[in-house]
């Protein structure tokens, strides 16, 4: 099978490990270093506002009041912000997905979004051919439909769509609906397996 689309997760994939960043803000606010990581595994309350957030159904000070609350945080404001203040780029994903844009590959970035602008899109325009970030669209993975739509907005069939994400839960929609999937871990082992799938190189 020639896969010809790539559909790529931002957070934890496009940078570095998310629940290290989380790890990180706990660390700073006091608090044990899995207590965010925690509270959105085995929560409802805190994954429900979470959810809320990613859909785009709460403002960004909402979602900080709230969950700061949560935590025992004193000081909601820019909660967000120092959530995901340990994360940074990863240069070489962003330099692969740019080598298979310029290789012929449609690429897309499908992403759950944390409030209203949770992303420098300095890049986007080199990178990407379509966008697909939950809050705008009001649906987040891993609802079926987000895939669904992601494929149609590529102009590519299911079966020649990649979907990289590092969670686990995200992969198996895109999966049942005929995708290729990589569950990301580090560029080092992604790149070659996406060279092997879509059939270029990505150095």
């Amino acid at each position: 099978m020639t896969h010809d689309g790539l559909l790529i997760d931002f957070g934890g994939v496009m940078t570095t490990n998310v629940f290290e960043s989380f790890a990180a803000f706990c660390r700073t606010e006091g608090l044990d270093p899995d207590t965010v990581k925690d509270r959105f595994r085995n929560d409802k309350a805190a994954r429900d506002l979470l959810g809320e957030l990613e859909e785009g159904r709460i403002s960004n000070p909402e979602f900080e009041t709230r969950f700061a609350e949560m935590l025992g945080v004193a000081e909601p404001e820019g909660l967000i912000e120092r959530l995901f203040g340990g994360m940074q780029p990863d240069e070489a994903m962003f330099d692969a997905v740019a080598a298979a844009r310029r290789a012929g590959i449609r690429t897309g970035l499908v992403s759950n979004s944390w409030g209203e602008e949770g992303y420098d899109r300095a890049r986007f325009d080199e990178l990407f051919d379509v966008l697909l970030i939950s809050g705008e669209l009001g649906i987040r993975k891993p609802a079926p439909e987000i895939y669904a739509l992601a494929a149609e907005r590529l102009g590519r069939p299911p079966e020649r769509c990649v979907f990289v994400d590092d969670l686990p839960g995200n992969l198996k929609p895109a999966a049942a609906l005929g995708m290729a999937t990589v569950l990301h871990r580090d560029a080092g082992a992604t790149i070659p397996r996406l060279e092997a799938l879509l059939g270029v190189s990505l150095r």
